[in-house]
């Protein structure tokens, strides 16, 4: 699937999409947890790049938690990027952001960031050199050194593990209200649309993407997070 193709399919859900996930929200504030301990040490002006920034939870749990942080929202789908500017807005947040709509390579040049964020967005990118490519470009908009923390859908799909994951993750879903269709629309796009690598080719996608050292943090089903520093 093209990626204009999937911003195109965020732009259609941006106004539904925080309900509709909101029954599996344990498995983000979770994260939200454990992300905070791994940005511990940022400064307390720290400037944040959050790539694929969606409807903005991550970002508003970090600015809630650090009111000194700064941040470029980055977001290809305009709708998805209008729910987070008024999430911003209604938690008091928005005059520390920057909002770009757009693709990271688009946005324009600024000054270097601490950290950046990157929550299940590269697994939309099939071609394993453009994944790379794309980790490289959020490494040219760190400051050497920089942290970032990165999460995607990761499974040997070869094996009898992902079979018992997956199994367990629609049971989720299904207990999370989504219909028997969109269920079915996951399970095709997991299998064609969806780039699902065991999480030892992700980390290496990461490293050639200009990182050492990734080092899963988290995992919650088939959901994987890294921390990796800018080399």
């Amino acid at each position: 699937m093209h990626r204009d193709e999937v911003t195109e399919i965020f732009q259609q859900q941006a106004a539904s999409y925080d309900s509709q996930w909101a029954k599996t929200a344990p498995i983000r504030h979770c994260l939200h947890l454990l992300l905070d301990s791994q940005f511990a040490e940022l400064p307390a002006d720290a400037r944040i790049l959050c790539v694929g920034v969606g409807t903005g939870t991550e970002m508003a749990h970090l600015a809630a938690q650090n009111p000194g942080w700064h941040f470029t929202a980055v977001e290809p789908s305009a709708a998805m990027l209008e729910v987070c500017r008024q999430r911003a807005e209604r938690e008091g947040f928005a005059a520390r952001c920057t909002f770009h709509a757009g693709y990271l390579e688009s946005l324009p040049a600024t000054d270097a960031h601490d950290a950046a964020t990157c929550l299940l967005v590269s697994q939309f990118i099939l071609e394993p050199q453009a994944r790379s490519a794309f980790f490289a470009e959020i490494a040219e908009r760190l400051k050497p050194g920089g942290l970032l923390a990165s999460s995607d859908l990761a499974a040997d799909i070869s094996s009898a593990e992902y079979d018992v994951l997956l199994g367990a993750w629609v049971n989720m879903m299904t207990a999370a209200d989504l219909s028997a269709e969109a269920i079915e629309r996951m399970r095709k796009a997991y299998a064609n649309d969806v780039g699902v690598l065991s999480p030892e080719r992700t980390a290496a996608i990461i490293t050639a993407g200009g990182f050492a050292l990734p080092v899963q943090f988290f995992q919650a089903g088939l959901i994987h997070a890294w921390l990796s520093r800018r080399v």
